[in-house]
Parts: structure tokens; C-alpha cells; sequence
């Protein structure tokens, strides 16, 4: 006979692993179904996690080999290890990945580890190996996360032309590195290896990187990286990746000129975006309905169409990001509780953890032109903050966007030192519909990093003190 429970998720990802705690917490009897061999997902298996421990370690190197010897520090010859390196990683993600399997136990979460797939809409089909089992849930919450896509034409074969997964975990620092695509994924892959010895090219169909962002932002991004040696092909559209000889030749266009050029490497990194994990459910055996882009669609409750199953996650429309997934977990299991779960997508941080760090959250200042909204913005250079100017880390500012009426923070975009955590104060001010009075009138710590917000809001009326 199956097991029946009251919940069932399916993928142990960040949105599926804290859906299943909170569920169990709220008193249902739950299981998690997780296709890899350890807990956590993408994030935690092959995406964010390993890709910040490989960012950080990268960073120390740099560090090492070019800024030590000017602030007192002598090392003498500098040698890397790349496959110590990556044991680390694999050490983090490894003690992250187990402490997910703890949380499971203490909660009395059930664990099942297999391919899911439907058979009706209370019935799961669990394949693991030669093994099939079924399982039965009230509720079955998707949460299956993304995978990478790629261009047309273009085979990821994950030697030479590689998905994130892969630039990950290479052997040896490739020669010569092309990326494809000039958005997160790409810039964080590249910065990694452009430290430990790679010649980095990203190649951008459009004219700027990272789209998403606020143009002033992207701007003094695309500046820092280009001091840092990273190349750009910007507005360039690739046609065709060949592989001879364990080589790429990448062939791409200029969209502004049409002129044709060529580039070799030894590896190249396909960044250019990530689609619906779904395939292998059998979603059209429960009559779920999927938008153009492969996305579930549900309502404000999480639903899909057949009403006791929901979606979370990548697999919804909105940004492919862990902290995103995680609460709309909390929020579905709340919601099945009957009490009050809910997200505020217009208050979703984002963040770049390259060097200098890039924050954002709330509107661009491009969004509010487009949407008419009146505004006044403040910023401030880090190179007027005494905590980035004692540690030599001053490049980049503040940029504060506040409704010229009200003072009401509307958006906020940082690109500077410790940018992903300084992010959390003004994430928390608009939850709770802050001015930018109210942080200017709030005491910051000195010296601390976070005084450049106070100071791009004390701008907001041409009253900075240290600018």
C-alpha cells in the first residue's frame, strides 16, 4: 500500500527543503523527493554555494599574488593549487548539503531519494535506479528548480563548451576562456577565473551588461571589470561554437556593423539564462498549464490548475533566485495551514558577488522614468567612506531612488564593498515603507561601510557631510 502524506515536495532545492521544514513545523506530515544524492539543489550543489566558496578563494589569491606586497605583506613566489581549491569547495557544499539531512531528521521530514513523476493528482511515481515506488500526497507542492539553456546551434557538451555546472569543477585554468552572455552567472564565473590566470572574454548581445540593472549601476560595473583585464564583446551576437581538436572556435556578428569575427578558446562558458526544470513530471497527465516560457502558471495562492497541486520557485514566473524560492516555500505551507502567507516581489534583493560586490532592490531609475514616477535620487562614493578608504576597497557608490513627493524609498542599488549585506537594511526599510528621512535620521556605526547609505539619503536634499 502507498505511504500517504499530507504534503508532498517534489526537489529538495532551497524552495523545496524549507517548504518541507515549515510544513512539518506547521504540523503536516511530510516528504521531500530529491533526484540528485545530496539535499540543496542547484544552489547549494552546483550553483550558488560552490560558485561564492570558488569567488572567495579566488579572491584571496588575487589578493595575494597582486595587492599584499603593496600594504607590508610579503609572500614570496605564489603557487596554485587548483585541486586543493576545489577540495575546499567541495567541503563547504558537502558540510551544507548534510546539515540540510539534519534539519530533514529533527523535523521528522521524510526523505525520499528518486525521479518523481505523476500518476494522478494525488500520486507519485518515485524511480530510483531499478526501483519503483509510489507515494501519496493531499497536497504536492513542484518545486524542481531550473536548469541552463543554450543557444541554438549550440551543443553544451560539458568538456569544451561548458554550462555552469562544469566551470565549476575544471581541472586546469583554461588558457582562454569565452563566455557567452554578460549576466550574473557569466560575471561570477569569469571574475573566478580571470584571477586564477584565465584569459576572460564575455560576449553580450546587447550594448551593456547585466540588463536587469540600473544603466549608472551596469556603467561603473562594466568599468571596474574592464580594470580588472576582463574583455568585452558588447552588442556582438554569437552564430556558432565548433569544437576541433579539444578547441572552440566561437564565430559571432557585430549587431551594429554585421561584420563577422572569430575567437578560439579552450573552453567556453554557456551564460545565457536558465529554464523550468519540469521535464520527466508528466504534468500534462494532471491537466497543469505551463506559459510560452515552460513556466507553471499558478495564482496567489500557488495553485496550478488542479487546484491540491502547487508551484514554487524557479518553475513560477519571477526572478531564478534561492531567497525567492525559499519564501515562496514558506509561504504555500502557510497558506495550506490557513493562515497568511505571503511574498513581496517588489522587495527581492539581487545580488553580484564579484569584486566589487553589485546590490539592488526596488526600482531602477530607468522603471521609474518609464512608469512616470516622479523621484530624486542620492548617492555616494565609497571613496568617501573611511571604512572603504582604510582597507583600499573605495571603488563604487550608493545609489538611493526616492518618491519626489513622499521621500518614500523606491529603489536602491549599490555596487561596492560588502554590497550583498549592506543590501538587507534598505530591503528591510521598504518592507516596513520607509522614507529617506527615516534612515538619514537613524545612527550608523563609525567606521562601517553602511554610512555611505546614510549619506546617499542625507544627498537625497543636498545635505551629505562627506561629499
Amino acid at each position: 500500500m502507498s505511504e500517504i502524506f499530507d504534503i508532498v515536495i517534489i526537489g529538495g532545492g532551497p524552495g523545496g527543503y524549507v517548504c518541507a521544514i515549515r510544513s512539518a513545523q506547521l504540523g503536516f506530515k511530510t516528504a521531500c523527493i530529491e533526484s540528485r544524492e545530496t539535499l540543496g539543489g542547484t544552489c547549494l550543489n552546483v550553483g550558488c554555494i560552490p560558485s561564492k566558496s570558488l569567488l572567495n578563494l579566488s579572491e584571496n589569491f588575487n589578493k595575494a599574488k597582486k595587492n599584499f606586497s603593496n600594504i607590508g605583506i610579503e609572500t614570496g613566489k605564489l603557487t596554485l593549487n587548483l585541486s586543493k581549491m576545489m577540495k575546499t569547495k567541495e567541503r563547504s557544499v558537502a558540510a551544507l548539503t548534510k546539515g540540510i539531512q539534519f534539519l530533514f531528521k529533527k523535523n521528522k521530514v521524510s526523505y525520499i531519494k528518486g525521479y518523481a513523476s505523476f500518476k494522478s493528482n494525488n500520486e507519485i511515481i518515485v524511480k530510483e535506479k531499478n526501483l519503483q515506488k509510489i507515494y501519496k500526497g493531499n497536497r504536492i507542492i513542484i518545486s524542481t528548480g531550473s536548469v541552463p539553456i543554450s543557444l541554438p546551434g549550440i551543443k553544451i557538451d560539458e568538456k569544451v563548451v561548458v554550462s555552469s555546472t562544469e566551470a565549476l569543477s575544471f581541472d586546469k585554468v583554461p588558457k582562454e576562456l569565452v563566455i557567452i552572455g554578460g549576466g550574473y552567472i557569466g560575471l561570477e564565473m569569469g571574475s573566478i577565473w580571470k584571477r586564477l590566470g584565465s584569459n576572460v572574454t564575455v560576449i553580450e548581445f546587447l550594448d551593456y551588461i547585466v540588463p536587469e540593472m540600473d544603466k549608472d549601476i551596469s556603467t561603473e560595473f562594466l568599468k571596474i571589470l574592464k580594470k580588472q583585464e576582463i574583455n568585452f564583446k558588447l552588442n556582438s551576437k554569437v552564430t556558432g561554437v565548433s569544437v576541433a581538436k579539444d578547441k572552440a572556435i566561437i564565430n559571432y556578428i557585430s549587431n551594429k556593423t554585421s561584420t563577422k569575427k572569430r575567437i578560439e578558446a579552450d573552453k567556453v562558458l554557456v551564460a545565457v539564462g536558465r529554464k523550468p526544470n519540469t521535464e520527466g513530471l508528466n504534468l500534462k497527465r494532471v491537466s497543469i498549464k505551463s506559459d510560452n516560457q515552460g513556466r507553471i502558471q499558478v495564482n496567489n495562492k500557488f495553485q496550478t490548475s488542479t487546484k491540491n497541486i502547487y508551484a514554487i520557485g524557479d518553475v513560477i514566473k519571477g526572478p531564478m533566485l534561492a531567497h525567492k524560492a525559499e519564501e515562496e516555500g514558506i509561504a504555500v505551507a502557510e497558506i495550506i495551514a490557513g493562515q497568511s502567507g505571503h511574498v513581496n516581489y517588489n522587495i527581492i534583493p539581487g545580488v553580484v558577488y564579484t569584486s566589487p560586490e553589485v546590490a539592488s532592490v526596488g526600482k531602477t531609475e530607468q522603471q521609474l522614468i518609464k512608469e512616470n514616477i516622479k523621484y530624486k535620487i542620492g548617492k555616494f562614493p565609497f571613496m568617501a567612506n573611511p571604512r572603504a578608504k582604510v582597507v583600499n576597497e573605495t571603488e563604487g557608490f550608493v545609489k538611493i531612488l526616492a518618491e519626489e513627493k513622499n521621500d518614500k524609498i523606491l529603489g536602491v542599488h549599490i555596487i561596492g564593498p560588502h554590497a550583498g549585506d549592506m543590501i538587507a537594511e534598505m530591503v528591510l526599510a521598504m518592507e516596513f515603507g520607509a522614507s529617506s528621512e527615516d534612515i538619514a535620521r537613524t545612527c550608523h556605526a563609525h567606521p562601517t561601510y553602511s554610512e555611505a547609505i546614510k549619506e546617499a539619503t542625507l544627498e537625497l536634499d543636498k545635505r551629505s557631510i562627506h561629499s
